[in-house]
């Protein structure tokens, strides 16, 4: 897990290659930025000093941080423009698969534009129509709720007609053509999951999954399938599933008692993201249970939230695999020419005390 001052260059990098602060070509104060993070003016300094060494900002007394523009020198491939196009930009594991994506397409001599949709298709739909006037070489896109019928199929297919190489992240809608991904593994993440409770004495094991994207969808496929094949219990009571309108409201606590029903007589719960098993350890821990002697968790993407919980919480990695990175190069085999086919990131289980 990267320093705090590390996470926070990160993410100030990636608003600034996205044009959040291009009206004023200046950040924030330092005690504003301070502020939003909720760390010292020194954690600030030292974010700020990562980006001064990289050419990203430079620092002028009296007034303030202001962002370097440069002119991009070209050598060997032909420059290129790439719309990326993710649910969210600074939350969660967004941060890193970025961060992959710019260094990777910087290396082919291709520059990044940056979008957000916050997981609803009515952005999605703006910027699409964007995108279709814009002179771009090629998209990469994470899909908006992409386990639901999506209405901008036409856009995407407008892409696609107009020879555009699309390469989806995450999850892929099947009725766009010609559209390759680079998927998780997640019926098989889940599999490993379930196999690895089963393996630790557990019977009765719940499930917290996504509705309305893809992945959450694939993970109970394999959740309820290791189930089947290992003979333990398949209730539809011990499964909670939540959608992206509902995250919020878990996430903040308020709304995670109705929870509490999934997991009776159940001796472990597997979470569809760090995210929610962060929060669920949480509130299981202020109820006076035990992790993991009264309820095991485990969950994906060994993110920074599996390392703050206050139990460390058992996750898969993509270890040496980073989506945004294997997605950009997919993209640049793509752009020159090559034979290419869908990929699919494998896991490797992290064990922690949570389980």
């Amino acid at each position: 897990m990267p320093p705090k001052y590390q996470a926070i260059a990160d993410e100030l990098r990636i608003h600034i290659e996205a044009g959040k602060y291009a009206d004023s070509e200046l950040l924030p104060t330092e005690f504003a930025i301070a502020e939003e993070y909720r760390v010292s003016r020194q954690t600030v300094r030292q974010a700020l000093s990562v980006l001064v060494k990289d050419g990203l900002i430079e620092k002028r007394q009296g007034s303030g941080s202001r962002i370097v523009r440069h002119s991009v020198e070209r050598t060997g491939a032909q420059p290129c423009s790439v719309a990326v196009i993710t649910t969210y930009i600074s939350d969660y594991i967004f941060p890193s698969i970025l961060r992959e994506v710019e260094k990777t397409l910087a290396e082919h001599n291709c520059t990044p534009s940056l979008f957000s949709t916050q997981n609803q298709v009515n952005s999605e739909r703006k910027i699409l129509k964007n995108i279709l006037s814009m002179p771009i070489s090629g998209v990469l896109v994470e899909g908006s709720k992409t386990a639901l019928p999506n209405p901008n199929i036409d856009l995407y297919r407008q892409l696609t007609d107009k020879g555009l190489p699309l390469v989806f992240m995450h999850g892929a809608y099947s009725d766009v053509p010609g559209a390759l991904a680079v998927f998780d593994d997640n019926a098989g993440g889940s599999r490993q999951l379930v196999e690895y409770l089963h393996r630790k004495g557990h019977r009765n094991i719940a499930g917290i999954f996504k509705s309305d994207d893809l992945q959450g969808i694939q993970r109970y496929a394999g959740y309820i399938d290791a189930l089947r094949d290992l003979g333990l219990p398949m209730a539809d009571d011990n499964v909670f599933w939540y959608s992206t309108a509902d995250k919020e409201r878990l996430l903040s606590g308020g709304s995670m008692d109705r929870i509490d029903p999934i997991l009776l007589g159940c001796s472990a719960v597997v979470c569809y993201n760090d995210e929610i098993a962060h929060r669920l350890v949480t509130y299981l821990l202020k109820k006076g249970l035990r992790i993991p002697e009264d309820m095991a968790v485990v969950s994906f993407d060994n993110s920074q939230y599996s390392e703050l919980s206050p139990v460390r919480i058992t996750s898969l990695s993509h270890g040496k695999y980073n989506v945004g990175r294997m997605a950009s190069e997919l993209l640049i085999r793509l752009l020159n020419g090559e034979p290419c086919r869908s990929e699919s990131a494998p896991w490797e289980l992290v064990e922690k005390e949570s389980s």
